[in-house]
């Protein structure tokens, strides 16, 4: 499988975070039968900063058109294209617990183009088993099925305990990004990327405003 050769040297990660807001307003523009839009209406449309999102796409080149605005479809697929969304992406489970099992019928992976490939757990009872079409293998397998399906994403939503393991086998595989649900900071070598998802912390963020907001 190709890898992409696309880098986004000193780009703020939250400028790319942003990205993928944009092309969410702009399918949702394209969906509604919108052609061209202008960065302020974009903005007001979807409360967004136009400043900023002039800025954001700045970093990228030039995509408006004077007097015109934005092209719908094409900035859509252009941001696409940057954020490696022109292509699919099959990924790995590791971990079909509760949690799991959610993110695995989570609809909004294949939309964006993320494919689970293959899930891997250790519970003998759904080894060899397949869910939805798609195989269940034991993490003794993991760096074989790894690199046999050419994986570079995984994720993880095992218990605390054994993320870091985990993290390391499918690293040494050839995982090159792992998304963690597991309530664990993890550790992994340069040449990967790590990004946590850590579902308390989100709760105790809006615990927190409204803990202010009845003071």
């Amino acid at each position: 499988m190709p890898r992409s050769t696309y880098r986004l040297p000193k780009i703020p990660e939250m400028t790319i975070r942003r990205l993928s807001v944009y092309t969410r307003c702009l399918l949702q523009l394209e969906e509604d039968g919108v052609a061209t839009i202008s960065s302020q209406e974009l903005a007001e449309r979807f409360n967004l900063n136009s400043a900023q999102v002039r800025k954001d796409l700045a970093y990228f080149g030039e995509f408006g058109v004077r007097g015109i605005g934005y092209h719908v479809t094409g900035l859509k697929a252009e941001l696409q294209r940057i954020l490696g969304l022109d292509r699919e992406w099959p990924v790995a489970l590791v971990g079909l617990g509760n949690l799991g099992s959610a993110l695995f019928h989570y609809k909004g992976f294949t939309r964006q183009g993320f494919r689970i490939a293959v899930v891997f757990d250790d519970d003998p009872a759904k080894i060899g088993r397949e869910i939805d079409g798609v195989p269940i293998v034991g993490t003794q397998d993991l760096a074989r099925e790894v690199r046999a399906r050419q994986l570079e994403i995984a994720i993880v939503a095992v218990p605390a305990e054994a993320a870091q393991t985990v993290t390391d086998q499918l690293v040494a595989a050839g995982i090159k990004a792992v998304l963690n649900f597991a309530p664990a900071r993890l550790r992994v070598p340069r040449e990967a990327r790590l990004k946590n998802v850590d579902l308390s912390i989100e709760l105790e963020t809006l615990s927190f405003y409204l803990a202010q907001g009845n003071r």
